[in-house]
């Protein structure tokens, strides 16, 4: 190689570089000049991001219509509620939001911004005539159908076995917040202060968390035996730390299955909009189909045909080929005959497991109660529930779960672990399905400082006094009011005043007493005794009581105590007050078994003085079978009230009821000679009642019994018919029969009520407002008395009487939910015949009131 040669090489070499080097500078130089254009461009560009959600639920509304008003700019929000609009310039401030089955939105936009994001908030239509098919046989009507033949393949009952995690958030809210007001108002202004500046105003309607419940339990079902298991792992409180609400909270007790015919509500049944009759209630519409993740889904709408039903009005989405509800939102229909209750709405979302069966993966309840008006204060229930790890048909299970299974054989069970009430914050971080939002946050970081307050402490417990009763002083209870002025003919002026110790003083032992002093009769009367649990789940226990004190002679459910200042303001006029003395010593024991079995003994010495209106001891002195009215009995009871639910504290509880009938078997046993005792006699009663709920033709109640009595003995220890003496009704008793009117030493009884919600008043157009509910009911009894009881009772005394084995009967009517407290009952007695010659004996109008939904 020439040195000439390479020269060339090097140059050439150099204007390669050279080159090479200015066609990266102009490419970084065009790439720069595109950067600038570009944000300028995006400088320009106007973005609108919003989701839209149903404003009751706060679910998302999928596939919802957008439209810049009066313009071609539109689009649908996708399956999660929310869109998303790029554009180079607004094109109309105003916005148009429209789904099926909800009123039209129109949102103003400050067009100023470049920026907008947004929560739209949509109202379900209270007239939903739009989405009414005329023909015969449309598409939501043939979808109906094919969701119906394919309910056995998609509701849960059909599996063997299932099993989940469950996750329980109840939240209750105070809505229509006037912080102002309530300031100057009765609210002690310390705590309350603090609790006022916590209102929450970011959504509109000021809100203020008053109360939360979270619970964590693992669940198992199987449907052949039927079983079902609940073991309630964490339970966290802020407002009313009870376990057996807890119990409630969890999954057993709230379960709503869509697929059902009737879906409960407050008690009520709901007809559900794909019942195997549900084409009898509602029109259904099929508007469009979406694809979500490639799967085909038909968006199915309902709405009631007639108005004031128990309805439901909302829309859902069916997955194709399976027909199976993949999610499904439901709100009471307007001019439901339900009180308290100004919104309700239930929503049900499915979840694909093993890509072949949908189950549930979340249900959330939301109730708007208002008691005294819609701009009022008002309250605001939200309960969401979620569900994972959930198997199905699966024996290989925990052995939390399958041992209780196997050791207790009751059909269905709730556990509460220990400690589960006092897990710890971490746990519950790492644990909770879902992360609370910051109104949650906030309320449980408030409530740490405020329910330590002396003050909120305070307050509380004199509204829970004026409520039940009952107000707690340290170690004690004092209570109930209502029993501590009171008159009648005997006593006069009577005062009374009521003590009892609480948990506080001790968690097994409770004392208890009351003394009270009648201003005419100047005597003192009292009553004492001692409680000791054994045991409170299953529930156990021993009771001693002393009284000596006024009574009516017999006493039965749901009956207001003589010295009840109610009763001596409904009192019937026209009826003398009998009165009993009764000095009485009374051991207990009382046994529960989890199968719902529980047996009580009693030992009891009874010594009776007759005082007002009633034969006395001196009366019976001619016939050596009167006695020295001094009773000795042993009694035992038996009782089978199946999975019956209580609301339980410390030391007493409240039945909810049962599904199931509730059975109860009796004999006692009189002993002559021991403490004086002039008796010898045995007697034998069964009882068994039932509530049966027959919708849509709501609900009826039943209770047959029978007793006999087997010896000669004075009116008291005779079985005496329930009657009613004062004008407030007592669904357990013959209102137009007095105490006393009929003696029996066998009898048998029936009593039943039928409860038709709205009834015949749903013709009547103005009680979509008034809410009235109609009933009807009956009572008969049948019994006869002894010739030898006969001839110590009545020959004497013509004031008592009995049936001779005809029959009693009074029926009876009215208008039920009055002001949604009231009830009016017009009673007749029809038997037997002669009717007497008084009227109120033969008819009555009775008023009593209530709450219920």
């Amino acid at each position: 190689m020439t040195p000439t040669s390479g020269l060339c090489i090097k140059k050439e070499a150099c204007t390669s570089a050279s080159d090479v080097k200015w066609v990266v500078c102009k490419r970084l130089l065009f790439l720069l000049i595109c950067i600038v254009f570009s944000t300028k461009d995006m400088a320009q560009v106007k973005i609108l991001r919003a989701k839209i959600i149903d404003v009751h639920s706060e679910e998302p509304i999928p596939f919802a219509s957008v439209q810049f008003y009066r313009t071609n700019f539109a689009k649908l929000s996708d399956s999660a509620g929310t869109f998303r609009f790029l554009l180079d310039h607004w094109p109309s401030d105003s916005l148009l939001i429209s789904y099926v089955g909800f009123e039209d939105n129109f949102l103003h936009l400050d067009t100023s911004l470049r920026e907008i994001d947004l929560i739209i908030k949509m109202e379900r239509k209270r007239n939903v005539n739009e989405v009414v098919v005329k023909s015969k046989l449309g598409r939501g009507l043939i979808l109906w159908r094919k969701i119906i033949k394919n309910k056995p393949s998609n509701d849960r009952s059909k599996y063997n076995s299932f099993s989940y995690e469950l996750y329980n958030k109840l939240e209750i809210d105070l809505n229509n917040v006037n912080v102002e007001k309530m300031q100057k108002g009765i609210l002690p202004p310390k705590p309350f202060k603090f609790i006022l500046n916590n209102v929450d105003t970011s959504e509109g309607d000021p809100v203020l968390p008053i109360y939360l419940i979270e619970t964590i339990s693992d669940y198992y079902l199987q449907t052949d035996p039927y079983k079902s298991r609940e073991i309630i792992k964490a339970s966290k409180t802020i407002g009313l730390n009870n376990e057996s609400f807890s119990r409630f909270t969890g999954g057993m007790y709230q379960n709503i299955n869509v697929y059902k015919n009737f879906i409960p509500i407050f008690e009520r049944q709901y007809v559900s909009p794909i019942s195997n009759d549900g084409d009898l209630y509602y029109h259904y519409k099929v508007p469009d189909t979406q694809f979500i993740a490639g799967k085909r889904y038909f968006h199915f709408v309902f709405s009631p045909k007639r108005k004031g039903e128990n309805t439901f009005q909302g829309d859902a989405w069916i997955a194709d080929s399976s027909f199976a509800v993949q999610k499904m939102n439901l709100q009471v229909s307007p001019g439901s005959n339900i009180n308290f209750i100004d919104k309700l709405s239930l929503v049900q979302e499915y979840q694909l497991i093993n890509d072949s069966s949908w189950f549930l993966s979340k249900d959330k309840f939301i109730a708007n109660i208002n008691l005294t008006g819609k701009k009022n204060l008002s309250l605001i229930g939200r309960k969401t529930t979620f569900y994972k790890d959930v198997l199905l048909n699966n024996s290989a299970l925990p052995a939390t779960i399958t041992q209780p299974i196997l050791e207790d054989k009751r059909r269905e069970v709730i556990n509460v672990n220990e400690g589960a009430t006092i897990q710890t914050d971490s746990f519950w971080l790492n644990n909770r399905h879902e992360a609370l939002n910051n109104n949650e946050t906030n309320f449980y970081k408030m409530a740490d400082s405020i329910l330590k307050m002396p003050e909120f402490v305070n307050y509380r417990e004199w509204m829970y006094f004026l409520g039940t009763g009952y107000r707690y002083v340290g170690n004690y209870e004092i209570g109930p009011w209502m029993n501590w002025i009171t008159s009648n003919s005997y006593e006069g002026l009577r005062l009374r005043f009521d003590v009892g110790t609480n948990y506080h003083f001790n968690k097994n032992i409770y004392f208890g007493t009351y003394l009270a002093y009648g201003t005419k009769d100047q005597k003192f009367k009292g009553k004492a005794e001692v409680l000791y649990m054994i045991g409170k789940n299953p529930r156990s226990s021993l009771r001693f009581t002393f009284k000596n004190d006024m009574d009516y002679g017999q006493t039965y459910y749901d009956e207001i105590g003589y010295d009840n200042l109610f009763a001596m303001i409904f009192r019937k006029s026209q009826v003398p007050l009998k009165l009993i003395k009764i000095k009485q010593s009374k051991f207990e024991y009382f046994k529960e078994w989890r199968s719902g079995l529980s047996f009580t003994a009693n030992i009891w010495n009874k010594k009776y003085t007759p005082i007002q209106n009633l034969p006395s001891e001196a009366d019976f002195a001619s016939n050596a079978l009167g006695g020295n009215f001094n009773d000795f009995q042993v009694n035992v009871k038996l009782r089978f009230a199946y999975l019956e639910r209580f609301l339980q504290d410390d030391f007493f509880r409240r039945s909810l009821g049962s599904d199931y009938p509730v059975t109860e078997l009796q004999y006692t046993k009189g002993i002559k000679g021991v403490l004086k005792s002039s008796y010898s006699y045995s007697k034998l009663t069964f009882s068994i009642s039932d509530y049966l709920k027959i919708p849509p033709a709501g609900n009826i109640y039943y209770n047959a019994y029978a007793g006999r009595i087997y010896g000669t003995l004075p009116y008291m220890l005779l079985s005496m018919a329930p009657g009613n003496e004062i004008y407030y009704y007592n669904k357990y008793a013959f209102n137009t029969m007095n105490r006393f009117e009929y003696l029996f030493d066998r009898y048998a009884g029936l009593h039943i009520e039928h409860t038709l919600g709205s009834g015949l008043f749903r013709f009547i157009p103005q009680n979509k407002k008034l809410k009235f509910r109609q009933f009807w009911n009956a009572r008969m009894l049948w019994g006869s008395l002894s010739q030898a009881n006969k001839d110590l009772n009545i020959k004497n005394f013509p004031a008592f009487t009995t049936l001779d084995n005809k029959t009693f009967m009074e029926i009876g009517t009215g208008v039920d939910n009055i002001f949604r407290f009231f009830r009016i009952d017009f009673t007749w007695r029809v038997l037997p015949r002669p009717l007497p010659a008084e009227l109120y004996r033969r008819f009555g109008i009775f008023g009593s009131f209530r709450f219920t939904f």
